[in-house]
């Protein structure tokens, strides 16, 4: 234990500043090497110098672990930072679905001939002639479909 507190005394210094020169980034450097130091500290019995220089071993797991980790943040996407976005300013969408849903078998409960006359004049935006044409009746039947239409789904909205 002693030992290895000494070789961390010895090369602390230099291997933090080739980390930084290797990352550019201070706090990947720190990073860089508390990996190199867990390493060494698991290779201890390897890290003498009549192995090798100790300093060499160091700055090439040092090097590896920061090209690693070039290359693991190249592999991911880009991170983007997400628009804050007030949830309590957000247009209310619940309200317009079940107001369609209501709509939707409201329209369904009529009549077909009742239920297309309203989808021509209301949601296609046709006048009463216009309708009259492409649904090929009269235009005193499209009114009057439209009158016990209304009717009917008004009667329906007070049931409910």
């Amino acid at each position: 234990m002693a030992e290895f507190d000494t070789l961390v005394a010895t090369h602390r210094a230099a291997l933090l500043s080739y980390a930084r020169r290797v990352t550019g980034d201070p706090h990947r450097a720190e990073d860089v090497v508390q990996e190199t130091w867990i390493r060494a500290w698991r290779h201890r019995e390897k890290l003498t110098e009549d192995r090798g220089s100790v300093r060499s071993w160091l700055m090439r797991v040092a090097h590896n672990i920061a090209v690693d980790q070039h290359r693991g943040r190249a592999a991911r996407p880009a991170e983007v930072e997400l628009p804050e976005v007030d949830v309590t300013s957000a247009p209310a969408r619940t309200d317009e679905v079940l107001d369609k849903v209501v709509v939707d078998a409201a329209l369904e409960a009529l009549p077909e001939p009742h239920r297309k006359t309203v989808v021509e004049v209301y949601f296609a935006d046709r006048t009463a002639a216009a309708a009259a044409i492409t649904l090929q009746v009269p235009v005193g039947t499209v009114k009057s479909r439209l009158h016990y239409a209304l009717r009917a789904l008004r009667e329906s909205a007070l049931a409910a």
